[in-house]
């Protein structure tokens, strides 16, 4: 059976070469394009297809960036009904030291003072609080070192790689772990440590958060709030996404994402935006400046908004030719047509649209040993799927494993068959048998007067 369906699948190929008025790719040269980024990386939000990267997987310090684990956990934790927004967070006396420290980004915390989740989850979203932070860790774990470790194991559940290899986290708020609290301290840790990432890990926690929680970008995207306004530890947040419309390097597109800096991280921006509908996300390290980071960050951005975009390759109901339809065993039809269930669209660089070629692949369960559909079979059953080919020489790989489906579509079939009944089926027998016979026997009259 493996054999037919690879000739199908063959057959495929050069039908939509020929679909497509191609037999040889063009050469197509590397963008020239570049960052002044130590590393950075570029994708499509949507499809997680990366559009663009550079030293992606060299692990770094990440300095507040780490702060969006913190933010996917508490969002993860309200929507599975673990916490309330409207919830009182218990203030530590280690915390509230932690957020007396005006050398840090702080909200004012008192252990005699009610917070709701509500409030520490927007300073954190917006100020980058780092007290706020580590009150919220404990509220979801019960402890801060358990939080640590919740912040480590999500990291393997969500895409993001190895431990060690592509993440380490030791602290909830991504500063420098001197400023932890050594009762606090995650086991094995000591002060001179910070969380790490690559810049593909980073891309991919970005990825996760807004896709799995796009209500992350309500609170990412205010430029400037006040906290326990009216009150003695009032504070004026401003957001520190400058490039926030409204703010210092402001882009009309940006509604997020996380900033961070120390001196060993430098400065680092997670950047998301959305234009005429295609969101990306992009991520910088280790850049010079806070406006290096933006300026490097908006390159990015218009790179990708002026030189990618969605194409549909193949429309809903889409047919091969000659793979119509397919065969069918002992049903009451001899066969059934086959079509693709939905359009398949595909993020691509301008210009490259005669770079792309499709397969079709059958699931070979559903078929007999002579490579027929086995009836019964019901309109609308999948019996296969399309699968996008890229032929260029920039390799656009995918920032998770499952975001590669975006770029393949089901195909179903058209009609359904009922399995045939005793007497037609051996009728069909009978036939074949004579018709067998009737060859046999032109074959060898043939031979006699030939």
């Amino acid at each position: 059976m493996r054999k037919n369906i690879s000739k199908i699948v063959i057959a495929s190929f050069l039908s939509v070469l020929l679909l497509m008025s191609t037999f040889s790719f063009p050469v197509q040269t590397k963008a020239n394009f570049d960052t002044n980024a130590y590393n950075s990386i570029m994708l499509d939000a949507e499809t997680g297809k990366i559009l663009f990267q550079k030293n992606i997987d060299i692990l770094l310090p990440i300095a507040s960036m780490s702060k969006m684990m913190s933010e996917y956990l508490v969002l993860e934790a309200i929507n599975t009904g673990k916490i309330r927004w409207d919830q009182i967070v218990p203030i530590s006396t280690e915390v509230a030291a932690v957020s007396h420290n005006t050398s840090l980004s702080n909200v004012h915390l008192r252990i005699d003072e009610q917070y709701t989740v509500k409030e520490l989850y927007e300073s954190v979203a917006i100020y980058s609080a780092n007290g706020a932070t580590m009150a919220l860790a404990e509220l979801i774990s019960g402890s801060y070192p358990q939080f640590i470790k919740l912040m480590n194991e999500t990291a393997v559940r969500i895409g993001m790689g190895l431990e060690g290899q592509d993440f380490k986290f030791i602290n909830s708020t991504g500063l420098p772990n001197k400023y932890v609290p050594e009762s606090m301290r995650f086991s094995g840790t000591s002060e001179i440590d910070e969380n790490l990432m690559t810049a593909r890990a980073t891309a991919t926690l970005a990825y996760q958060l807004i896709n799995n929680y796009p209500e992350v970008l309500e609170t990412a995207s205010i430029p400037r709030k006040v906290f326990k306004e009216g009150s003695t530890d009032q504070i004026r947040m401003d957001n520190w996404n400058w490039m926030l419309p409204e703010l210092v390097y402001g882009f009309e597109y940006t509604d997020g994402l996380k900033t961070g800096f120390t001196n060993a991280a430098g400065y680092c921006f997670t950047g998301t935006a959305k234009k005429d509908g295609q969101r990306v996300i992009s991520v910088v390290m280790k850049t010079e400046s806070p406006q290096q980071r933006f300026d490097e960050t908006k390159r990015l951005m218009d790179y990708g908004f002026n030189n990618f975009a969605i194409q549909q390759l193949i429309p809903a109901g889409f047919q091969l030719e000659d793979f119509e339809s397919l065969p069918v065993s002992k049903g009451k039809e001899r066969e059934v047509g086959i079509s693709t269930s939905e359009a398949l669209s595909v993020m691509m660089k301008n210009g490259e649209e005669e770079l792309y070629s499709l397969d079709l692949i059958l699931d070979e369960s559903l078929f007999d040993e002579e490579g027929k559909l086995i009836a019964p079979i019901e309109k609308g059953q999948q019996v296969g799927y399309m699968k996008v080919n890229y032929h260029g020489d920039v390799n656009h790989e995918f920032i998770v494993p499952e975001a590669a489906l975006s770029e393949q579509v089901p195909v179903v079939l058209n009609e359904s068959v009922e399995k045939a009944g005793w007497f037609s089926l051996t009728m069909r027998a009978i036939g074949g048998f004579f018709s067998g016979i009737w060859t046999s026997v032109a074959n060898t009259v043939k031979g006699i007067f030939s």
